[in-house]
């Protein structure tokens, strides 16, 4: 059975997540949340809080053991873009997209291929 939990409305860009999402795709859960650890980026820390909450899902809902979760998911979808202006010289404008990222991760039982 598949155990799902989701960040809507990231604050940084799904362009940044992405290469953190293609790297715990298929792994043991365990052993993404460790990869996930290491890493500096702020990207890395928001995917293993929704990982974490994806394992804790599964813990709540009584999956048997917890160390045979599989990453079976690992989505990162653009958010909005909330669009702003900075002032430039004799009166132009350029344009600001504040970029935001919605994260989706999905762990399954090992006795499951859903």
């Amino acid at each position: 059975m598949q155990y799902k939990a989701m960040h809507r409305h990231a604050d940084t860009t799904a362009r940044k997540i992405r290469p953190f999402a293609d790297l715990i795709r298929g792994k043991d859960a365990q052993e993404a949340i460790e990869l996930l650890r290491f890493y500096p980026n702020r990207g890395a820390r928001l995917l293993e809080a929704v990982l974490k909450s994806a394992v804790g899902n599964a813990e709540d809902r009584g999956v048997r053991d917890a160390d045979e979760l599989t990453v079976v998911e690992a989505r990162i979808d653009g958010g909005p873009i909330m669009k702003r202006i900075m002032p430039r010289a004799r009166g132009t404008a350029y344009p600001i997209k504040r970029r935001y990222a919605h994260i989706h991760v999905a762990v399954a039982d090992g006795g499951a291929d859903e």
